[in-house]
């Protein structure tokens, strides 16, 4: 059964983001490594201030989720954490994340991998974890402070932020989810080996066979098997890793754009890996009414593609100003340049 789809109703108790204040345009690193010259894929990037970094962006995501699901942490039976950008090598992220919020020491806790779509692994598991009555609630977070060679093509969109998820039961949840669908090959376009400080990646080829091909399956078979349409959704967002993609992308799937761009925020927040699909989808549920239907894609370098159809109910009333919207993280910005932006991201080794 490609149709994974939950036997006891499971949604979205509580949900929460977080984006650094700092902004890279990307104008700056086209003055640096390009004289100006040529067009750049976003307008700017979120960088993460000295002092942060995954954990801490997690943690301020799962804080805000806590607000808004206003439940006991104690209560949490699971804390997953997908990043590619863990601060330890060896030490996972989840138990500090866990420890702070409160949530330990009876909770299983573990740190998740798939490039991009290592937040959206979480949530499924969240799902299954509370359907299967494992947990009474599980937090699924996706948070990166995205690496880029200096001077490649992927500094100007790798960027940080993150959004965190509470998982429960139907009655309590302010969104739904009705199915959700993988799709996974092995699509060598984007990589990093233990030693190297910055990933390598396979130029256009990230495109056709890779981002294309697996969000096109995944988010196709499940409209398919859900027997729905681009017309059924209010709304859809998209793994971003620049501007141009998911807007194609939509176009494919047949949506309009006033159904992507509410969760787009690539060209103001840059690509925030893990966090990216699941960052767009607070941006929504920010705004989301009862009865808006959402479909929400990831997708994964290596490559893969999880992808959701999410149903919001009548309990999002009053939930959404419980914490900072992303808007607001959005909208808090403070500009850098290029010498900060490397100081800051330690891209000069001093010894």
């Amino acid at each position: 059964m490609r149709l994974m789809k939950p036997s006891v109703g499971t949604g979205i108790v509580g949900y929460g983001s977080y984006i650094p204040q700092y902004r890279l345009p990307a104008r700056e690193i086209a003055r640096v490594w390009t004289d100006g010259q040529g067009g750049v894929p976003i307008t700017e990037k979120a960088v993460p201030g000295p002092d942060e970094d995954t954990m801490t962006i997690g943690l301020e995501a799962a804080r805000n989720a806590l607000a808004r699901a206003q439940i006991n942490p104690q209560d949490i039976g699971a804390v997953w954490v997908g990043s590619e950008s863990h601060p330890y090598a060896v030490k996972p992220t989840s138990t500090i994340i866990a420890e702070a919020i409160g949530a330990t020491p009876h909770t299983e806790a573990a740190d998740w991998q798939f490039a991009c779509k290592a937040g959206t692994e979480t949530i499924q598991a969240g799902i299954g974890f509370v359907a299967g009555g494992m947990a009474r609630y599980a937090l699924g977070i996706g948070a990166d402070t995205a690496q880029g060679r200096p001077g490649d093509a992927l500094e100007y969109t790798a960027a940080a932020g993150g959004a965190a998820y509470i998982i429960g039961a139907a009655e309590e949840s302010l969104a739904l989810f009705e199915a959700s669908c993988s799709y996974v090959t092995d699509t060598p376009d984007f990589w990093r080996r233990p030693t190297m400080h910055y990933p390598s990646h396979g130029g256009r080829f990230t495109g056709e066979p890779a981002y294309f091909h697996h969000i096109a399956a995944a988010a196709g078979e499940l409209m398919s098997q859900l027997g729905c349409s681009a017309k059924d959704f209010d709304y859809v967002v998209l793994h971003q890793p620049n501007k141009k993609f998911p807007e194609r992308m939509a176009a494919i799937l047949g949506f309009e754009k006033e159904q992507w761009e509410t969760g787009l925020l690539s060209p103001t927040v840059g690509n925030t890996y893990a966090g990216a699909s699941m960052l767009g989808l607070t941006a929504i549920l920010d705004i989301a009414k009862p009865g808006d239907k959402i479909l929400c894609c990831s997708f994964g370098s290596g490559a893969g593609s999880d992808s959701f159809s999410i149903q919001v109910t009548e309990n999002i009333a009053g939930k959404q100003q419980l914490a900072p919207t992303t808007q607001n993280y959005i909208n808090r910005r403070t500009e850098i340049d290029y010498a900060t932006y490397v100081r800051y991201r330690k891209k000069l080794q001093m010894q």
